[in-house]
């Protein structure tokens, strides 16, 4: 017993899935893992039967047919698959440079990274500066219990 979804939205999730899936075989990227391919084909069983692959609104969207999480997992796959994801230790891939040879160029080197520009500061008028303490050094805290003073002066007079 499915919920009702829009056919465009099961059609558009089904076809994410079978194209992620198609690219995986066709290898252009790593291989999926065993847990990603059983992800992709549960998915595709829980839409095609219920037309939905979650239950639980608080996971999503009632009118959608996956739940933000898998949303998100089909998209790290389907990049996984494209060969577009992160390689390992979570770094991102980069293209081969190619042969060393004499024919090849050389890898430019990187320039060093230029420290951050700080703001610029309008000058401090000299008053203000003799009157506050140096940026380190706090203001001794007054001895005893905190005082009230009474100010004359308000709406009664």
């Amino acid at each position: 017993m499915g919920r009702e979804i829009d056919e465009r939205k099961k059609r558009a999730a089904l076809r994410k899935l079978r194209k992620a899936a198609a690219l995986a075989e066709a290898g252009q990227g790593p291989p999926l893992s065993d847990w990603e391919r059983a992800f992709l084909e549960e998915v595709q069983d829980r839409i095609e039967t219920y037309g939905s692959a979650f239950g639980d609104r608080e996971k999503g969207n009632l009118e959608e047919p996956l739940s933000a999480l898998q949303k998100v997992k089909l998209k790290e796959i389907d990049k996984k698959a494209r060969g577009k994801g992160k390689g390992p230790g979570g770094l991102k891939r980069r293209a081969p440079i190619g042969d060393a040879g004499e024919d090849a160029p050389l890898p430019e080197a990187e320039a060093p990274a230029r420290p951050k520009a700080q703001p610029r500061l309008a000058p401090v008028p000299e008053a203000l500066a003799r009157s506050s303490p140096p940026p380190g050094k706090q203001p001794p805290r007054p001895k005893g219990p905190p005082k009230l003073r009474v100010i004359s002066g308000g709406k009664g007079k």
